[in-house]
C-alpha cells in the first residue's frame, strides 16, 4: 500500500504522568472500549487515560484492537489494546506516549537503555521508568513525521532522514494557525517572503532571495500534483484556483532541495497540500466560523469504509462575507466540494476524486498614503488605511464602451471569480520482481474572471487640471478652464475635499481567461540490494497539456479620495464657470487603454530520475536529474486604436483583425545531488547542492508574441541541521542562491496619455541566508514555536537604459537589495496548555525587516510588525471552540507600492503622496467544530 500519509499524529488534549505512575495507581478504573481499529481505541483511551497519543498512519490502515475491560488502571487497559498487534509504547514526554513496532531495535550504545527503561510490551509485566531516562530516548514528533513531498522510492522517510529543508504544518497547528489563504498558510516556514494582503487568492511568495511575483519561484501542489502545471501564467496564480478547507490535513513545504526534480516550475520548493484520508471507521466534523466583518462559512467532512475495501469522502465549505476592506457589497462569496472513492486491493491501491470549485473572492489593491510631519507613513485624511478600499458601490457595475462601439459589462462584485471542476486518478500497482508503478493524472477545466479596480496614480487637483490642459483645448478651445464635479450629483469638487483634495486615476480591469489541463506523472520505482547498503531507484516520465485564451479591457476613472471612492466628472467651463461640455462620461475618462485577445497551447515533456543510496545506518546519499522541454503555440491579434469622436472615446485599444503567430521550444537539463547523516535518532546533518531552471511559458507570448525570453537558471546549495530532545526541537539551514537572467516586464502608467508603457530588464540575484524553525518544550504547559530569517538578497549586474532629456543613461543598480524581499524575518508563536490540556492559549508576533517597492531602492517600504491571538477550549471529546484574532495592533505595514508606478524605477519616488498595500486591519473569528 502506498503510504500517502505514512505517519500523521494523533494530538488529543489531555494531562498525565509517566506511565509508571499510572501503573502504580491502584484507584485509576477505566471504562471498557469495544473491539474497534486500534487508531479509534487509541483515541478513546487518549481521552479516557489523559494521555497525548503519537501514532502512525499505517495503524489506522490495517491494524484492529480486540478492546479492553473496564475497571482497569490505565497501564494495564492500554497494554490489553495493543495485545496480539505486535506494537509497544514509548514516552515521548512525561504525558506523551508513542506507539512503536515491538521490534524496534534498543539505544545499543547506552548502559541503561533508555527504550527498555521506558517501553513496555503488550503482555509483558510492566517496567517503572524514571524521567531521566525518558528523556535519553526521546524522538521528537516533528522528527519522526514521513515526508511524502520532493522524493519518491519505494522506502520512506521522516523528516529526521531527508537531505533538504522541509516544514511540517500538522492539522492541530494548521487549525490554531487558521489561515484564510494559502499564503497565510505558509507564514510560519522560514525562506518565505509571503504577501497575503491581496486577498484570500492573490498572494505572492518570494523563496530564497528569488525576486519573482506571484507562484514563480515554487509550485503549489494538492496531494502530491501540481495544482496547475504552471503556477504563474500572468494573471493566473496557482492559488486562485485552489481553496483550503477542511478536506486537508496538513501542509508540506519544501524549501529548495529536489523540489525541482519531481516538478516542473518549482525552482525555489513546493506546497502539498495532502487531504484527509478515510479510516476503519465512518468519521466526520462539521464546523462554522463567523466573523466581525460579515463572515459567515460552513465547512465539512465526512468518510466512511465500503463493502469489498472501498472507501467513500466528501467534504467542502461555503462561504460569504463583505471583506475586511468592505467594498459596500460582498467580496467573497462562494464555495467548494469534493468527493473521493478509493479501494486498496492485494497489489496496490486506486482513488478517484472530483472536486467543483465555485467561488468568487474580492482582489484587495493599494490605498493612498503618505508621510505626515512625525514621519510616519499614514492613509491620507479621508481614508482609513485600516478598512478603506478604493472600490465602491458606484465602480461596482459600468459599462465601458468598446472600439466597435458596443459595451464592455465590467462587474467588480465577481471580483476573482473561478468556476473550476478538477478530476484526479491515483493509481498504484505492485509489478513483478519488486517493481512498483505509481500513476496521478489530473484534468482540470477552469473558467477565471478576474475584475479589480486598480488606483493607477493620485495627484492633487491643481496638478490633475494642469495635466488635462492638452486635452481640453483639444476639445474645447475656447473655454476658461475646467471644473471636477461628482458624476451622481453634479456638485462640485473642492480644493479640500475630503480632507485631502486628492484625485485618482483608477483602472478598471476586466480580464477573462479559460484553461483546460491535463497532467499526467508516470513513475516506476524499485529498491536493490547491494549486501548492507541500498539503492532506492525512481524512473518518472510527466506529461502536461493546457489551452488557454486572455481577454482584457480596461478604461480609466476619475475617482475622488475617500473609502468607496467616488466617480468624478472633468467638465470644461465658460468665463461665468458654467458647464459647456464634458471630457469625461460618468467618470469614465479614457475608455480602451488596455486591450488584449490571445490563445495560446502548452505541451511539456519532461524526464526524470532518482537514486536514494543507503551507504549504511547513519549516511546516505541521494541524487536526481530532471530534463524538461516545453512547447508554447499561438495567436495574439495585434491592437489598434480608433476615435468613436468623443474625448472619452478618443484612443481606444481593439482589434486590428490581423494575427501574430508563435511557436517557439525550450528545453533544460537540471540535477541535484544532497548526503544525510545521522549522528543519532536525535541529530543529523545534511548538504545539497542543486542546478535548475525555470523555462519561459505560455504567459511569456501570449499578449506579446514577439517576446525574447531567457530560461531562468540558477543554483541553490544548503547545509542544515537538525536536532530534537524532550525540551526542543531546531532545525537550522545555511542556504545561497544564484539565480540567474530574472526578467522583469512591468507597465508604467502614464497619467497625461493614459497609456500604460512595458518596460523590461534583466538581472542575477545573490542571496546569502540563514533558516531558523523549530519549538521550545520547557515544561508541559508552554511552549514556544518560532521561525525566522537572516538573508542578503542583492541584484547583481542590475542595469537598465532610460531616457533622460532625451539620451540615453544606463542607471547601475547592482548590489541595490531585492524588491519586496526583507532582510529581517521573524515569526515566534508562544502558548500555554491549561485546565488539562483542554484549553490552548497561544500570541503570534511577526517581524518584517526594511523592503523596497523597486529595484532602485528608491521606494522604502519601512519595517513592521503585527500581534495575533488564537484559542481553543476542547469542552468534551467532540466538541471543540476556537477563537481568533488577527492583526491586534492593527499595523500598517506595506506589502507592496504601486506596482503601476514601475517596479523597476519607481515613478512614486519622492512623492507626498503614492499608492501602496498595507495589511488588512484588526479582525476577528470565532469557530465551533463538532467531531462524529
Amino acid at each position: 500500500m502506498r503510504n500517502r500519509l505514512a505517519l500523521h499524529i494523533a494530538l488529543v488534549l489531555g494531562t498525565g504522568v509517566p506511565l509508571a505512575a499510572f501503573a502504580q495507581a491502584t484507584t485509576s478504573h477505566t471504562t471498557a472500549i469495544a473491539p474497534m481499529p486500534l487508531a479509534k481505541a487509541l483515541q478513546n483511551f487518549s481521552h479516557e487515560a489523559g494521555l497525548q497519543i503519537v501514532y502512525g498512519s499505517e495503524i489506522g490502515d490495517s491494524v484492529r484492537s480486540a478492546g479492553a475491560q473496564a475497571g482497569l488502571t490505565p497501564e494495564q487497559q492500554l497494554r490489553q489494546l495493543l495485545a496480539g498487534t505486535g506494537l509497544t509504547y514509548r514516552f515521548v514526554t512525561p504525558n506523551t506516549v508513542t506507539i512503536i513496532q515491538g521490534n524496534v531495535a534498543t539505544n545499543a550504545g547506552n548502559p541503561a537503555s533508555a527504550a527498555v527503561a521506558t517501553a513496555g510490551s503488550a503482555g509483558s509485566d510492566p517496567i517503572n521508568s524514571s524521567p531521566v531516562a525518558a528523556q535519553s530516548d526521546k524522538t521528537a514528533k516533528d522528527l519522526e513525521r514521513v515526508v511524502v513531498t520532493a522524493r519518491s522510492g519505494v522506502d520512506v522517510r521522516t523528516r529526521a532522514q531527508t537531505s533538504y529543508s522541509i516544514t511540517t504544518i500538522d492539522e492541530d497547528r494548521l487549525r490554531m494557525q487558521a489561515p484564510t489563504s494559502v499564503a497565510e498558510a505558509v507564514k510560519s516556514v522560514p525562506g518565505f517572503w509571503v504577501e497575503a494582503s491581496g486577498g484570500e487568492a492573490s498572494g505572492n511568495i518570494r523563496a530564497r532571495g528569488i525576486p519573482v511575483d506571484g507562484f514563480g519561484s515554487v509550485n503549489l501542489l494538492e496531494d502530491g500534483i501540481p495544482v496547475q502545471h504552471d503556477p504563474a501564467l500572468g494573471y493566473l496564480n496557482a492559488d486562485q484556483a485552489f481553496r483550503l478547507d477542511e478536506t486537508i490535513e496538513r501542509v508540506e513545504v519544501v524549501r529548495g532541495g529536489p523540489s525541482s526534480i519531481f516538478y516542473s516550475n518549482a525552482p525555489a520548493g513546493a506546497i502539498n497540500f495532502i487531504p484527509r484520508q478515510v479510516e476503519d471507521m465512518a468519521e466526520g466534523l462539521i464546523k462554522y466560523t463567523a466573523g466581525n466583518y460579515g463572515l459567515g462559512r460552513l465547512d465539512f467532512w465526512f468518510g466512511t469504509p465500503l463493502d469489498d475495501g472501498w472507501k467513500f469522502s466528501t467534504g467542502g465549505f461555503f462561504r460569504v462575507d463583505h471583506n475586511i476592506r468592505d467594498p459596500g457589497f460582498n467580496g467573497d462569496n462562494g464555495g467548494q466540494l469534493r468527493a473521493t472513492l478509493s479501494k486498496q486491493f492485494q497489489n496496490g491501491d486506486v482513488s478517484l476524486d472530483v472536486k467543483r470549485l465555485d467561488d468568487r473572492v474580492y482582489f484587495d489593491l493599494g490605498i493612498p498614503l503618505y508621510r505626515n510631519p512625525s514621519g510616519d507613513l499614514v492613509a491620507v485624511p479621508g481614508f482609513n488605511g485600516n478598512y478603506g478600499t478604493v472600490a465602491g458601490p458606484e465602480t461596482e457595475h459600468m459599462q465601458l464602451q468598446q472600439g466597435n462601439g458596443s459595451y464592455y459589462n465590467f462587474d467588480n462584485s465577481l471580483g476573482t471569480d473561478v468556476q473550476r471542476t478538477q478530476l484526479t486518478l491515483k493509481f498504484d500497482y505492485n509489478l513483478w520482481d519488486d517493481w512498483k508503478l505509481s500513476e496521478n493524472v489530473r484534468y482540470s477545466d477552469t473558467n477565471t474572471q478576474r475584475n479589480g479596480v486598480y488606483p493607477n496614480s493620485i495627484e492633487t487637483a491643481a496638478a490633475f487640471y494642469a495635466s488635462a490642459q492638452s486635452h481640453l483645448k483639444q476639445y474645447y478651445p475656447n473655454a476658461a478652464g475646467m471644473q471636477l464635479q461628482y458624476a451622481d450629483s453634479g456638485a462640485a469638487f473642492g480644493p479640500n475635499q475630503n480632507g485631502n483634495g486628492l484625485v485618482m486615476l483608477g483602472g478598471l480591469r476586466g480580464i477573462t481567461m479559460p484553461m483546460d489541463e491535463l497532467t499526467s506523472d508516470t513513475r516506476l520505482l524499485r529498491k536493490f540490494e547491494f549486501g548492507d547498503q541500498t539503492h532506492d531507484v525512481t524512473l518518472g516520465y510527466y506529461h502536461a497539456h493546457f489551452n488557454q485564451s486572455f481577454d482584457r479591457y480596461s478604461s480609466t476613472v476619475l475617482l475622488d479620495t475617500q473609502d468607496n471612492a467616488k466617480l468624478l466628472n472633468l467638465v470644461a467651463v465658460n468665463a461665468a464657470g458654467q458647464t459647456i461640455g464634458s471630457l469625461t462620461d460618468n467618470g469614465i475618462y479614457n475608455n480602451g487603454y488596455e486591450w488584449a485577445h490571445a490563445h495560446g497551447t502548452s505541451d511539456t515533456d519532461a524526464f526524470y530520475a532518482s537514486d536514494e543510496w543507503q551507504v549504511n545506518d547513519k549516511l546516505r546519499i541521494d541524487a536526481g536529474a530532471r530534463w524538461e522541454r516545453v512547447d508554447t503555440r499561438g495567436w495574439t491579434e495585434l491592437p489598434a486604436t480608433v476615435n468613436l469622436g468623443t474625448p472619452w472615446s478618443a484612443a481606444i485599444l481593439t482589434g486590428s483583425g490581423k494575427y501574430a503567430n508563435y511557436d517557439h521550444s525550450f528545453n533544460k537539463l537540471g540535477w541535484t545531488i544532497g548526503a544525510n547523516y545521522q549522528f543519532s535518532d536525535q541529530q543529523g546533518v545534511f548538504a545539497r547542492y542543486t542546478s535548475t531552471f525555470r523555462l519561459p511559458n505560455l504567459s511569456s507570448y501570449i499578449t506579446t508574441p514577439t517576446a525574447t525570453p531567457i530560461t531562468q537558471t540558477m543554483v541553490l546549495p544548503e547545509i542544515g541541521y537538525k536536532f530534537a530532545n524532550r525540551y526542543i526541537e531546531t532545525y537550522e539551514t545555511f542556504f545561497y542562491t544564484r539565480y540567474n537572467n530574472v526578467s522583469f516586464s512591468n507597465y508604467v502608467f502614464n497619467p497625461t496619455s493614459g497609456a500604460s508603457t512595458a518596460e523590461t530588464g534583466y538581472a542575477d540575484t545573490e542571496t546569502y541566508g540563514l533558516e531558523l524553525e523549530g519549538t521550545i518544550y520547557p515544561c508541559k504547559w508552554f511552549d514556544m514555536q518560532y521561525s525566522a530569517t537572516f538573508q542578503d538578497p542583492r541584484y547583481k549586474g542590475l542595469r537598465y537604459t532610460t531616457l533622460q532629456a532625451g539620451q540615453p543613461v544606463l542607471l547601475d543598480y547592482d548590489d541595490n537589495q531585492l524588491i519586496r524581499v526583507p532582510r529581517k524575518s521573524v515569526r515566534l508563536v508562544p502558548g500555554v496548555n491549561l485546565l488539562d490540556n483542554k484549553l490552548r492559549l497561544q500570541l503570534t508576533y511577526e517581524y518584517e525587516g526594511k523592503r523596497y517597492s523597486d529595484t532602485a531602492n528608491s521606494v522604502e517600504l519601512p519595517q513592521y510588525y503585527t500581534l495575533g491571538f488564537s484559542a481553543r477550549y476542547q469542552m468534551t471529546p467532540n466538541l471543540t471552540f476556537f477563537v481568533y484574532a488577527d492583526n491586534l495592533n492593527n499595523s500598517l505595514g506595506l506589502t507592496e507600492g504601486n506596482p503601476r508606478s514601475g517596479e523597476l524605477k519607481s515613478s512614486d519616488a519622492g512623492a507626498t503622496v503614492f499608492i501602496a498595500r498595507p495589511l488588512l486591519g484588526r479582525s476577528f473569528r470565532a469557530s465551533v467544530m463538532y467531531r462524529f
